[in-house]
């Protein structure tokens, strides 16, 4: 299977992969600090624990700046919010890093500038929705064609199958990526991959980046 665009690695372990993968990334990081862009979602946290638990010692986390590919319009503790997600299974359980920039629905304008100034990321981290959807770039969703220049919008599901307002960053800003990793488990998952290989124009297929890397497991890439 090859889900456009980039490469499948089909793993036993979606978040093993993920750690070995940001490992990788940042010791070949062609500048000094490290510029990554985080997720949510039950995968998203195993990743990130598993992050923390072998490359606690192994990264400087003092050179790493943490960004947001998307957030709920949630108070910052709430248990949908992406932030407090990244709090638990990441930053609280690695020494400080150099910075951490959490998404404020009432601030898009802020996030857009910083955005501005970032000349790249070095690695963005997705999930995939059952509907297709990556970051919180919804099918039908006025936020798949902003006006040129945005990076960072307020979004919603029209289809109304995620709740919550939210604030993503959107298809340009992730062009600006060295790397997109997209992290797929479950069977839940796997109809969604099908429709992928096959052409199907779902937001997940207009990720473009230096280099994409889908890394999937067994039970998400093998035929029902």
């Amino acid at each position: 299977m090859s889900p456009p665009p980039g490469s499948v690695h089909v793993v036993q372990d979606v978040a093993s992969a993920f750690a070995e993968v940001v490992l990788d990334t940042f010791a070949t990081r062609p500048d000094p600090r490290f510029v990554v862009v985080l997720s949510g979602g039950p995968t998203a946290r195993h990743c990130y624990e598993k992050l923390a638990e072998v490359g606690a010692a192994a990264i400087d986390w003092a050179s790493v700046d943490v960004l947001l590919g998307d957030e709920r319009c949630v108070a910052a503790n709430d248990p949908d919010a992406n932030q407090r997600l990244v709090r638990e299974a990441l930053l609280e359980r690695v020494p400080p890093v150099g910075s951490f920039h959490p998404m404020s629905c009432g601030d898009v304008v802020s996030y857009q500038r910083m955005l501005e100034k970032m000349p790249a990321l070095d690695l963005v981290h997705l999930g995939l929705g059952p509907d297709g959807h990556t970051a919180s770039l919804f099918p039908g969703s006025p936020a798949l064609d902003p006006p040129p220049g945005t990076l960072a919008i307020r979004s919603s599901d029209p289809n109304e199958r995620n709740p919550h307002e939210r604030m993503t960053l959107t298809f340009e800003a992730i062009t600006r990526a060295r790397l997109v990793v997209f992290t797929v488990s479950g069977d839940s998952k796997r109809d969604t991959l099908r429709a992928l290989e096959a052409g199907a124009d779902l937001p997940a297929a207009r990720v473009r980046a230096a280099r994409v890397l889908w890394l999937v497991d067994h039970l998400a890439a093998t035929e029902a």
